[in-house]
């Protein structure tokens, strides 16, 4: 729906008054081997990006030019991402992405829980003053403007907002689920609970929070030193802070909604190993839910100087091509055949190997007459020839991990390989 001017001005007086946290501590452990070096929002995504990329390029697209970046789970190539991809912001003008790692502000101890990684960089939020404070994970992808939530706090005169989505019921149990009434006022609010509640008009689905809050900023000050000194306290804002507000302040939701048919947005928390190879094939379908050629919305990176992809052979049974699949930038396909994938940067298949259904981080080797299905290859691994990998289950399942979906993770380290740098 178009904005009239007026309502532009509105969104963009509060975007300027607002500072943006982005959560990228976490160690992901679901993901497995693929965080063993680096943090989940670190892992690659969608051929050229990085998952935080997401978050950070919402960020930009809604108006919001000052943002920390709050890292600590091994963040040596977050760190190195961030500071490589996103140092063009003026400082001069008062914009920034700043990197907030875990320094011991206020306890000898490291982040706990995600309220205490704001609460230790409280003098750093207060210093820029802002009049609100908008919490972002930094390990989901998606495309939203945070300017229409932060219209509806204001509009609402709430002292919270908690960005939500519709998700099926069995799947409720890995998010906080919430209940509201019909003015989106919070009045149930359960982090990870067993048994989650359905929402009224579906039985079949739950209201699910995103792990997005916007706090009037002297609420959240408020909260975060009671919440500090609370020794029962797990200092997180699902399990702690949200629950103990909805007696006592005004907290609503935000259902996220597709801005053009105003259903169902994208969404996915790309946290399990069958997820991340998931959401990575969805995009290479014909019209896929996350269009990445919006000209309007796009999404920002490190942008490595390479040359274009390259396809060289074409012989009967040695042709070099790629069908249903995205390719990098400096990709080269020599002889062999690349269906229904995603190949990330600087990936050499040799000929007469056949890559179906895989997602091929950077860096990869792929050897000649090698054959990969339904596989995520981490950065860095180097094939030898006629290596099989997805072909035979139980193989695979004595070298490398399978999910339960069936997809099987290679790593450096699984080959006795040395991890590239700045994986």
């Amino acid at each position: 729906m178009e904005q009239n001017a007026a309502d532009r001005r509105f969104v963009s007086r509060l975007t300027r008054q607002t500072l943006a946290l982005v959560l990228a501590g976490g160690r992901g452990s679901r993901l497995h081997d693929l965080t063993n070096w680096r943090a989940k929002p670190a892992v690659p995504f969608g051929g050229k990006f990085r998952i935080i990329d997401f978050p950070l390029s919402n960020c930009l697209n809604s108006g919001i030019y000052q943002v920390g970046v709050v890292t600590q789970y091994k963040s040596h190539s977050l760190i190195r991402h961030i500071q490589r991809g996103w140092g063009f912001l003026r400082g001069e003008m008062g914009e920034f992405v700043e990197l907030l790692p875990a320094q011991q502000r206020i306890e000898t101890s490291w982040y706990t829980g995600t309220a205490d990684a704001v609460m230790q960089n409280i003098d750093i939020i207060r210093s820029h003053n802002p009049s609100y404070v908008l919490v972002l994970a930094g390990d989901h992808v998606y495309k939203m403007d945070y300017g229409t939530m932060l219209a509806a706090h204001v509009e609402k005169e709430a002292d919270v907002t908690v960005g939500c989505i519709e998700v099926p019921l069995e799947e409720a149990s890995a998010f906080g689920v919430m209940a509201a009434d019909e003015n989106d006022r919070i009045f149930e609010f359960a982090e990870k609970p067993v048994n989650p509640k359905p929402i009224p008009q579906d039985p079949s689905r739950a209201m699910a929070s995103m792990g997005i809050y916007i706090f009037s900023t002297d609420v959240l000050f408020e909260e975060l030193r009671k919440d500090h000194t609370d020794e029962n306290s797990t200092h997180d804002f699902g399990k702690d802070i949200i629950p103990s507000l909805l007696d006592r302040k005004k907290v609503h939701a935000f259902p996220f909604r597709d801005g053009e048919t105003q259903g169902e947005a994208y969404w996915r928390d790309v946290g399990t190993v069958d997820a991340l190879w998931k959401a990575n094939l969805e995009l290479t379908s014909i019209s896929p839910e996350l269009n990445l050629y919006d000209s309007t919305w796009p999404i920002w990176t490190h942008q490595e100087q390479l040359p274009p992809a390259k396809f060289v052979f074409d012989d009967d049974g040695r042709r070099g091509m790629a069908v249903d699949s995205m390719v990098a930038g400096g990709c080269i396909i020599s002889g062999a055949s690349v269906k229904k994938s995603m190949l990330f940067s600087q990936v050499y298949v040799h000929s007469y190997a056949e890559i179906t259904e895989s997602v091929i981080m950077p860096d990869v080797s792929i050897g000649r007459g090698c054959r990969i299905h339904r596989a995520i290859i981490d950065r860095g691994c180097r094939l030898e020839p006629g290596m099989e990998i997805g072909i035979d289950p139980e193989k695979d399942a004595k070298s490398f991990f399978v999910s339960p979906g069936g997809i099987v993770l290679v790593t450096p380290e699984m080959l006795n390989q040395d991890y590239p740098h700045g994986m």
